[in-house]
């Protein structure tokens, strides 16, 4: 596999892994937590490599996701006092424990490959240089395994707590009513983002594993109503984010890691406004249409009102319409158009008059704003 390849591999593991739990996030309304956590790990690496001197030793993930715990629970406990609300409580916990970590940074190892470009940027191309060697085997790039690993761990977890976490995630009181512990299920998923981030961290950044945990589920959240489904999409965002991105980055020679986070936003604003429910084009549509439903209903409230009455020639007259209603010419003329394409009016000489059905569409009308 050529090293452009590999990267490429890495991108979509990486993606498709952070896109399992950023599912749960946007759906819980709690995206921000996977920023806090991606910046808040910094000091556990720190610290853990202060205590090994080595970059690569295990403990610098085992300690990043122990602070990212760490740092989901500092967040609940403010929360939980009542004093500040949410998103403070994310505000005053992670740029205090990213800043910690900057300043051990600078502090005692400021002569490692351990400085806040590499954490905030991260760089997929020097993946592929980090090798996973068994026995004297090359097994390819060390990223593309330890995110492997964490993407199927992901998914076993989720196929296995599936029921718990769809309850928490729609109902979290109905899943402490039924006694499913909404708590220790919001633990376990801030471990997931915390294990998740981690695993991700060295490789794409952490500005990247927020864009590649909340950009790909909020698109397939716009696209999709089912859970299942969207975590299915959310999958195929990601990996299709992390393909474009890469590409793009390839015939434009900029940042991989800038290029697929700027990939994956562009698929949301596509879906941002062209979903076929929630998108910005279709809810104008319905607005639009709503409004002409509601405009129909004021035409055959005016012609019932009339149509018996001496000022019937006047009033329920197609010419004069637009002036009784108070509406534009062009306005009134596609109220007309609409309510005789659903066959409510019939026209009589120059007179508009509603028909039987038109009749009852305008008793209910007239019901509706008394009651």
């Amino acid at each position: 596999m050529t090293p452009e390849l590999e990267i490429l591999a890495i991108a979509i593991v990486t993606a498709v892994a952070a896109s399992l739990p950023g599912t749960y996030l946007v759906l819980r309304r709690t995206a921000m937590v996977s920023d806090a956590i991606s910046h808040a790990i910094l000091p556990g690496i720190v610290v853990a490599f202060f205590f090994t001197r080595d970059l690569t030793s295990p403990l610098l993930l085992l300690a990043a996701a122990l602070t990212g715990v760490l740092t989901v629970v500092l967040i609940e406990a403010l929360i939980s006092s009542r004093l500040v609300p949410e998103d403070a409580s994310i505000g005053i916990v992670f740029p205090a424990l990213f800043s910690i970590g900057v300043i051990l940074i600078s502090r005692g190892a400021s002569d490692v490959h351990l400085d806040t470009d590499a954490v905030l940027l991260g760089e997929l191309a020097f993946a592929p240089f980090h090798r996973l060697t068994v026995g004297g085997v090359d097994l390819g790039p060390a990223a593309l395994w330890s995110m492997g690993a964490i993407l199927v761990v992901n998914l076993a977890l989720i196929l296995l707590a599936w029921k718990e976490l769809k309850l928490a995630t729609v109902d979290a009181g109905l899943a402490a009513l039924l006694g499913f512990q909404p708590l220790m299920i919001h633990y376990g998923l801030m471990t997931m983002v915390s294990v998740t981030a981690v695993g991700a961290f060295d490789a794409v950044g952490s500005i990247l594993v927020v864009a590649l945990m909340i950009a790909p589920p909020a698109t397939a959240y716009l696209l999709a109503e089912r859970l299942g489904l969207v975590i299915g999409l959310s999958a195929v965002v990601a990996a299709a984010g992390a393909v474009l991105g890469w590409a793009g980055a390839l015939a434009l020679d900029v940042s991989i890691a800038g290029a697929i986070a700027t990939a994956s936003g562009l698929l949301f604003a596509v879906a941002f406004l062209l979903a076929p429910r929630r998108g910005l084009v279709a809810q104008a549509r319905r607005r639009s249409g709503q409004r002409l439903d509601f405009a129909v209903r004021m035409l055959l409230v005016h012609l019932l009102h009339h149509e018996d009455m001496p000022e019937a020639a006047e009033e329920c007259r197609e010419e004069g319409l637009h002036r009784h209603l108070g509406w534009r010419e062009a306005w009134t003329r596609r109220v007309i158009g609409k309510a005789e394409s659903r066959a409510l009016i019939a026209r009589r000489g120059e007179l508009v008059l509603p028909t039987e059905a038109g009749r009852h569409l305008a008793d209910d009308a007239v019901i509706g704003f008394s009651g």
